[in-house]
C-alpha cells in the first residue's frame, strides 16, 4: 500500500507539470514512461474496482495523502483525488500532452504513435486509449453543441430532437462530475453559463428537467466509493444548482416560454413554489391605470399583465396538484389585498376573473 501511494504521489506531480513549460525538456523516453506508468495506475483501478474494502481503504489513503501534500512541495493534482480517477489516467496525461503547445514536435509524434499506433497494432487492453479518446472527443464536440449550437424556436422544448440529445448529453456529464471534489456538477454549469449563449442553455436546462430520470442500474454485488448510483443525480445536481443561482432562475422562469416553465413547475415542487414567488412579486410591482383601465408596470423591466395571466393560465392548466396550489395561492392573496370582488382594486381578484376561478 505504502509502494502504491508513493507511485501516485509521484504521478501526480507527473500531472501536474504535463500542463505547464516544463514539459519542454520531455524526450519520447519520457513520455512513454509517463503513459506506460499511467496504465499501470488503471490497471490497479481495474483490479481492485470490485473489492469495496480495498477501494474504500485506498481511497482514504489517497485522500488523506493529498492533504497531507498540499502543505508543503507541489500541489495535489486535482484529477486523482479519489479511487474512481485512477482509471482515467492515462487519458488525462494523453491529453494534456496533446494540447500542450511546449512539447516539443518531435517527442509530440512520439506522443502520436504512442497514442494512436494505427490498425492493426494489438493492444494490451480491449478498450484501448485511442477509442477512449476518440469517444472523448465526441463527447466533447456534443458539448460544443450544447454551448455554441443555435436552432430555430420550437413551441415546446421537449419536442425539439436536438435539444433533447443536448439535454441528455448535460445530464451525463453532471453525473460524471457528482463525485468530482474540485470542478463538480455546480462548476460545469456555471461555465456553461457563463460561455452562453444563455438563452439556448435556458432551454437546455428546461428540457434536461423535462427528462425522466433514467432506470435504476442493476445493483452489483460489491459497490465502491466514486460510483454514482443514484438514477436521478443528474436532475437533482442540475436542480440545485439553478435554485442556488437567483438571477438565473429569475432569467429561467422570465424568458422562457409559459408552458415549458409551467411543465418543469408540475415536474418538481421545489421550483413550483421559487415560481410563484416570483410571480407573486412581478404582480405586485403592477398597478392599476384608472384612465386605461389596464394593469400596468412602474418601470420597462417590469412584467405586462399579458404576460403575467398567461403565466398563470399555464399555471391552472396543467395537472393537479400544480393547478391545485395556484388557485389556493392566489385566493390567498386575494384575501391579503382585502377579499374584493370588484375589478382594478386587487390584481390577484383580476387575475382569478380572467381565470374564471374567481368566486
Amino acid at each position: 500500500m505504502e509502494s502504491l501511494l508513493q507511485q501516485l504521489a509521484r504521478f501526480s506531480e507527473v500531472l501536474a507539470v504535463s500542463r505547464t513549460p516544463h514539459v519542454s525538456t520531455w524526450d519520447p523516453a519520457t513520455v512513454r514512461r509517463a503513459l506506460q506508468w499511467a496504465r499501470y495506475l488503471r490497471h490497479v483501478h481495474r483490479r481492485f474496482g470490485r473489492h469495496a474494502r480495498i477501494r474504500t481503504a485506498l481511497e482514504r489513503r489517497l485522500q488523506s495523502q493529498w492533504r497531507q501534500d498540499s502543505g508543503s512541495g507541489p500541489a495535489p493534482d486535482p484529477g486523482l483525488t479519489n479511487f474512481q480517477a485512477l482509471g482515467r489516467c492515462d487519458l488525462v496525461l494523453a491529453l494534456r500532452l496533446l494540447q500542450n503547445r511546449a512539447l516539443r514536435e518531435a517527442v509530440w509524434h512520439a506522443l502520436l504513435q504512442q497514442v494512436f499506433p494505427g490498425p492493426g497494432v494489438p493492444g494490451a487492453d480491449e478498450e484501448t486509449l485511442q477509442g477512449r479518446l476518440a469517444h472523448l472527443a465526441r463527447r466533447r464536440a456534443a458539448v460544443h453543441v450544447l454551448r455554441l449550437h443555435g436552432y430555430q424556436e420550437s413551441p415546446v422544448v421537449q419536442e425539439d430532437a436536438l435539444l433533447k440529445t443536448q439535454a441528455e448529453l448535460l445530464l451525463g456529464r453532471l453525473r460524471e462530475r457528482a463525485g468530482a471534489q474540485a470542478e463538480g456538477p455546480g462548476g460545469l454549469l456555471s461555465g456553461l453559463w457563463e460561455r452562453g449563449p444563455q438563452d439556448n442553455f435556458l432551454k437546455v436546462l428546461a428540457a434536461a428537467l423535462l427528462l425522466p430520470p433514467p432506470s435504476p442500474r442493476p445493483q452489483e454485488e460489491e459497490t465502491g466509493p466514486g460510483t454514482p448510483n443514484t438514477p436521478g443525480e443528474g436532475h437533482h445536481e442540475l436542480l440545485r444548482w439553478l435554485l442556488g443561482k437567483a438571477d438565473i432562475l429569475a432569467a429561467f422562469c422570465r424568458r422562457l416560454p409559459a408552458g415549458v416553465v409551467a411543465g418543469v413547475a408540475g415536474r418538481h415542487p421545489e421550483l413550483s413554489r421559487v415560481y410563484l414567488g416570483l410571480l407573486a412579486d412581478w404582480g405586485r410591482h403592477l398597478h392599476y391605470d384608472l384612465q386605461r383601465g389596464v394593469w400596468v408596470g412602474a418601470e420597462s423591466q417590469a412584467v405586462p399583465w399579458e404576460e403575467l395571466y398567461g403565466r398563470f393560465q399555464s399555471l391552472c392548466q396543467a395537472p393537479p396538484p400544480l393547478k391545485d396550489e395556484v388557485r389556493t395561492a392566489l385566493e390567498s392573496w386575494k384575501a391579503q389585498d382585502g377579499d374584493f370582488e370588484v375589478p382594478g382594486l386587487s390584481i390577484w381578484t383580476d387575475l382569478l376573473l380572467a381565470l374564471g376561478t374567481g368566486t
